[in-house]
């Protein structure tokens, strides 16, 4: 009895102290991605729930695939705006697994949608320097769709300028039902399994976690998106529509990201030292950057590129 209690003990003990180390190395992994810029932190990563092009349709009496229309117009001005702003990294919500249950109408002129999208806009965006992913299923997409996929992310893998990452017949429970399957199918041992075992076999295993997460139309819900990598996403939503989203809508996210303060599970103590070490880092540049680190408020918009 009393060795299973010391066992048991034990066990309890590396479960804590575990989850605490695990915690931190989370915590540290954030924090140097926090890069400064004219003293404030803007987002490495920001991710997008494009909510509202249907009810933006519906005002106006128009069918819901011309609120889709306009939402594509709508994420091009948003790429220009992550250029703008320096942003390196786009993640949109394009197509979720639950999408499949809308009227079958409205299904396929969304996939014609992404078609014709692909074809007239990846050779502009691959001159601009733009990387092009696609996250998410691809069982269920039909073949030329599927080739269409493989095709643009062949053509852009080079290009650094801006990665935009395109959830396309994603889930986040479907994602992290596939990695479950994918550690089974590997045999890997119980006790080997971590998280960042789990992340490296997600679809965003090559992608950092976003640092801001935006909806638009107003809802407050991540709708089973990324759940896994937003645990220390900063989450906003607005009431505007998709297809309305605007520089200023853009700017107004940018600055509420920037006036929250990112503990990491630190208290402010903690926060403010790690502060004044970062200021008086030798590798900090005028514009206070400190390495490649990343995450956090809103710069003055560089001159306007021509994404």
């Amino acid at each position: 009895m009393a060795k299973r209690r010391l066992r048991n003990l034990r066990a309890l003990v590396q479960a804590v102290f575990g989850g605490a180390r695990a915690q931190e190395a989370e915590r540290q992994a954030e924090a140097r991605r926090l890069r400064f810029r004219d003293g404030q932190a803007i987002p490495h990563h920001i991710a997008f729930i494009m909510d509202g092009n249907g009810r933006w349709a519906t005002s106006r009496h128009l069918p819901r695939s011309m609120g889709h229309r306009a939402g594509v117009e709508a994420l091009r001005r948003v790429v220009r705006l992550c250029n703008d702003y320096h942003v390196p990294m786009l993640t949109v919500y394009a197509f979720s697994t639950e999408n499949w249950g809308r009227p079958p109408e409205e299904v396929s002129a969304l996939m014609g949608l992404l078609w014709e999208t692909i074809r007239n806009d990846v050779d502009r965006l691959n001159r601009e320097g733009v990387r092009l992913r696609h996250v998410g299923r691809l069982e269920g997409l039909d073949q030329d769709i599927q080739e269409a996929i493989h095709w643009m992310e062949d053509l852009t893998r080079a290009n650094d300028k801006l990665e935009l990452n395109v959830c396309f017949n994603y889930g986040g429970r479907a994602e992290i039902v596939d990695a479950v399957r994918q550690i089974i199918a590997a045999k890997l041992p119980a006790g080997e399994v971590t998280e960042d075992t789990i992340s490296s076999y997600l679809y965003t295993r090559e992608l950092p976690d976003p640092d801001l997460i935006i909806r638009t139309g107003g809802e407050m819900r991540l709708s089973n998106y990324l759940i896994w990598q937003a645990a220390y996403a900063e989450y906003y939503s607005t009431a505007t529509l998709w297809p309305d989203f605007s520089e200023a809508d853009f700017a107004a996210a940018l600055d509420a990201y920037a006036s929250r303060k990112r503990r990491f599970g630190k208290t402010d103590a903690q926060l403010a030292e790690e502060a004044a070490a970062r200021s008086n880092d030798p590798r900090a540049d005028s514009s206070g950057d400190v390495g490649d680190s990343s995450n956090g408020s809103r710069p003055q918009p560089a001159t306007k590129g021509s994404l």
